[in-house]
């Protein structure tokens, strides 16, 4: 049986590494570095911190979890990383209180604006820390995907409540404090000063297919991911992703 947890995740990431890798590479060339300086803002447990380390680059992992934290340094010693990880216990709303301006060429900060008291400042900082030239990753939950499943699940009201709330919750329950639509996503860098180089859509249809699909090899990941991947940068498909994810550049 194939692992269904490791599938899920390589289709939940795979449009954010395949964004990732040439503008990494852009970097690294532009610059005649070899090892690149990466801020993982809320980054856990390492999920993009340890593959960042294997390829040669130095990455801060700010997170606020102590729990996390210790998971990461258990992975990364497992990996043999401990030279090129560390772990900082910290937020999306101190970003500043860990991160000299200008001292990284990329920040990552994904899934956590959602949870940050104050999202536009926890970009601007993010935008700050980096080394002009420097790119962010940030990637964030769409309000219109909220809308979307509501509406298909039978929820109206809750699918309406959605779509007209500031901040994007489909009620009480919901467990996100808040949700972006593509324009608020990109808003965010813009006022930052930054320059958006691509935005994608993330989780289109992998979240929507079923399980049983996926259980019985029906449909392989590497069509999930091809499919995933032909569509990211689509406007119409990317408009209802379950995350919105953007890149952008630090002039």
């Amino acid at each position: 049986m194939p692992d269904l947890t490791r599938a899920r995740s390589s289709v939940r990431t795979a449009v954010i590494w395949e964004a990732l890798r040439p503008a990494l590479a852009a970097l690294v060339a532009a610059g005649g570095r070899s090892v690149l300086e990466v801020l993982d803002v809320g980054g856990g447990t390492g999920g993009f911190a340890v593959p960042l380390a294997r390829a040669g680059h130095r990455v801060t992992v700010v997170d606020p979890s102590p729990d996390a934290l210790a998971a990461l340094d258990r992975r990364v010693d497992e990996a043999g990383m401990a030279d090129q990880v560390r772990g900082v216990q910290g937020d999306a709303d101190n970003i500043a209180a860990v991160a000299a301006p200008g001292s990284f060429d990329v920040v990552l900060c994904h899934g956590v604006l959602e949870h940050t008291d104050d999202p536009r400042a926890s970009v601007a900082a993010a935008v700050a820390a980096l080394r002009p030239g420097g790119i962010a990753s940030v990637l964030v939950a769409n309000r219109n995907a909220a809308v979307f499943a509501r509406a298909v699940t039978g929820h109206i009201a809750a699918a309406r409540h959605a779509l007209e709330d500031p901040r994007g919750r489909w009620g009480a329950q919901d467990p996100l404090p808040r949700r972006f639509d593509p324009d608020e996503a990109t808003a965010l860098l813009r006022d930052a000063g930054a320059r958006i180089l691509a935005t994608h859509g993330v989780r289109v249809f992998s979240d929507l297919v079923p399980s049983a699909v996926i259980e019985g090899e029906a449909l392989s990941r590497e069509e999930l991911v091809a499919l995933e991947s032909a569509v990211a940068e689509h406007p119409a498909f990317r408009a209802i992703a379950t995350q919105l994810h953007v890149l952008a550049e630090r002039p």
